[in-house]
């Protein structure tokens, strides 16, 4: 089942994330950080237990950003990423913004979704003010898609 996230689930959506983040798939991000945006992510619950999270960063009044996708690993292949995606793409839709996009080591998953290749040099310089954080900054080798909708 998706939801919209919950201060409760702040530290399971850290778990998820930090998982990802010391395999380099991911940015990290600090469990305040999660507190702080918690309104933005949406969980994937199964059994009472988040398998699933995304957030949806809106950048400015016609681009957002799906981000922090992560499925618990056992959970692969079920859909849960789509479907987590699509509620954000739904929330996208209803607040007006036209265009969505996502830095990803994973191209092939957002192409079957609509989604189309971009050069990052197509994003405003401010979405890259996360991007400091990363280690592997300024050499980022994430793969930017976007979608119309």
């Amino acid at each position: 089942m998706i939801r919209r996230a919950r201060i409760p689930d702040a530290k399971s959506i850290h778990k998820l994330l930090i998982g990802y983040a010391k395999d380099g798939l991911m940015l990290s991000r600090s469990l305040s950080e999660i507190y702080e945006t918690i309104r933005d992510f949406y969980v994937y619950e199964e059994g009472g237990d988040v398998v699933g999270t995304v957030s949806l960063n809106i950048c400015w009044e016609d681009l957002a950003e799906v981000r922090s996708l992560a499925v618990l690993e056992s959970c692969g292949l079920k859909g849960i990423g789509r479907q987590l995606v699509m509620a954000c793409l739904e929330e996208a839709r209803q607040l007006g913004v036209k265009r969505v996009f996502a830095l990803t080591y994973k191209p092939g998953f957002f192409e079957k979704m609509g989604f189309h290749l971009i050069e990052k040099s197509e994003l405003p310089h401010k979405i890259w003010s996360d991007c400091i954080k990363c280690a592997k900054f300024p050499e980022c080798d994430e793969i930017a898609l976007s979608i119309e909708l």
